[in-house]
């Protein structure tokens, strides 16, 4: 098949894939039209669950290409049906249409169309397209379907970034701050000891707490505090005070270190509530990037502010790349540019090509 057809037939296959609501943990039908899809191309399909998985070749060195299939709810205000894509000069609205189905159509057209040119790896190619992964909770399907992978070599996984290759990405470390006190009535409030006011020392040593040791893409790590609870009753003093702090943190630190020189920092309980989300980074001289960088020679690596599946491959030299602005995700003007879907399959083709060859 023709390259410029193939382009044309992964915007075909991203407009099926938008046509079908997806929402988070809703996604056995798009799971079954990819599988069935692939099928008829003649690739062999894992299924588990609802995450789908395909590849051709054979060998140890195994390169994973991922997406998701899963989107958000739609907003109110968008221009068109949201799961009814709609193309304007070039352009193609609707829900998921950047985040993220443009990359698994690019990365599933590219895998089918290298299968139809009779080309083979010198290893194992892989595509996985996956649940879960808008939720954010417990449940994710990236994690669930990769014991049932071959152990893996590289990744890439298909979010937005507008085909530039992200080399790093923050994590998300999430504390909770307990100030304890004694409880009293409020009429004598010297008979207890307020919780409050410790807690908004604990607020002042997290502030003055120097996380100064910078990653060369993501700089330093943040801190925020984003809520506060404290006090059951206008005439009582309060015994308990908790605030949460929202950290984006970066491969500088680990979060174990980080939850430690908070615990030092602070005259209050620190209780680590999430740390899954860890921050994730691939040298500049992995073989999986000297791909992506031959795939896009005009594209500079960059550090990324927002998480994705790619907390589940933290061991594995990985990329994030995908067609589209991240801007656009989640917004009720989700849209992308034709040309770049069909620029994507190319890209997706040439960083493959060029993993394998191993001259990348």
């Amino acid at each position: 098949m023709a390259l410029s057809s193939t382009n044309t037939a992964a915007v075909d296959f991203l407009k099926a894939l938008v046509r079908i609501p997806s929402l988070t943990g809703e996604e056995a039908a798009i799971a079954g039209f990819v599988e069935q899809h692939v099928r008829r191309a003649g690739v062999d399909v894992l299924r588990h669950e609802d995450n789908v998985a395909f590849g051709i070749g054979e060998g140890d060195d195994t390169l994973l290409l991922n997406s998701h299939l899963d989107v958000v709810p739609p907003s109110d205000d968008h221009p068109y049906d949201p799961f009814e894509p709609v193309e304007v000069d070039g352009v193609l609205y609707g829900r998921g249409a950047v985040d993220a189905k443009a990359s698994g159509a690019a990365m599933t057209t590219a895998l089918l169309s290298l299968a139809a040119d009779g080309w083979a790896p010198n290893g194992r190619l892989l595509v996985g397209l996956t649940t879960h992964e808008e939720s954010g909770g417990t449940k994710n399907g990236l994690q669930d379907l990769r014991p049932n992978l071959p152990s893996l070599s590289a990744a890439v996984v298909g979010e937005p970034t507008t085909l530039r290759p992200c080399v790093a990405q923050k994590g998300l470390l999430i504390l909770k701050i307990h100030a304890r006190g004694t409880a009293a009535h409020a009429g004598r409030s010297h008979l207890g000891d307020n919780a409050i006011p410790a807690a908004m020392t604990a607020i002042q040593q997290l502030e003055d707490l120097s996380l100064d040791r910078a990653d060369p893409h993501l700089g330093a790590p943040t801190a925020t505090v984003t809520t506060i609870e404290g006090g059951e009753a206008h005439n009582v003093v309060p015994e308990h005070c908790v605030f949460t702090v929202d950290l984006r943190t970066t491969p500088a630190y680990t979060h174990d270190e980080i939850a430690g020189l908070v615990s030092e920092a602070v005259d209050a309980d620190v209780e680590v509530y999430s740390d899954r989300l860890v921050p994730c980074a691939t040298p500049e001289d992995a073989r999986i990037v000297r791909a992506a960088r031959a795939a896009r020679p005009d594209a500079e690596p960059f550090g990324s502010p927002t998480s994705s599946d790619w907390v589940f491959l933290h061991d594995v030299p990985t990329v994030k790349m995908g067609p589209g602005p991240s801007n656009r995700s989640h917004t009720a003007e989700e849209r992308i540019d034709v040309d770049e879907v069909k620029r994507a399959v190319t890209v997706y083709r040439d960083l493959i090509r060029a993993y394998f060859s191993r001259a990348a």
